[in-house]
């Protein structure tokens, strides 16, 4: 699974102009769950995202998870992270998770960061969303699990 971790100091995802998800102080993570990926990797890449320690501490270094400063996590679905750009200006996305699956994974992810103690607040998987973010540093992180074994 791949992820986009943003510190943030606010987020929201709005579909058919209503809000359906917001958080303040905490992190938005755009998520795709990619061919193969199974609940191991999602559990895996919510264990990681939970630990990340991206937070300033009383020192003003990057030492604090989402947890240790009482955060919350906004997780969007986000297909395109599976993008392939090697050849064209048209990306490809066919390294993505078939859409039945995809949605299995993403709802896992969130599920597990849940279960790690974290408020979570969702997207709406497939639908047209509007994001919207203060990203706070601005912090952005890439995370695959693939690039770990």
């Amino acid at each position: 699974m791949r992820a986009l971790v943003q510190r943030v100091s606010e987020a929201s995802v709005t579909v058919d102009g209503a809000v359906i998800g917001q958080i303040g102080a905490g992190l938005l993570v755009l998520v795709c769950a990619m061919g193969g990926d199974d609940e191991i990797a999602a559990d895996k890449l919510a264990a990681r995202v939970a630990k990340l320690r991206i937070f300033r501490d009383a020192a003003d270094k990057m030492n604090r998870s989402v947890a240790d400063i009482t955060g919350a996590v906004l997780v969007v679905s986000q297909f395109t992270l599976a993008a392939d750009t090697r050849t064209g200006n048209r990306p490809g996305f066919s390294s993505a998770a078939p859409p039945e699956s995809g949605e299995k994974l993403y709802l896992r992810f969130a599920d597990a960061l849940r279960g790690l103690g974290l408020p979570v607040q969702t997207g709406r998987f497939g639908a047209d969303m509007k994001v919207a973010l203060v990203n706070d540093g601005p912090v952005t992180i890439w995370m695959d699990t693939a690039d770990r074994s």
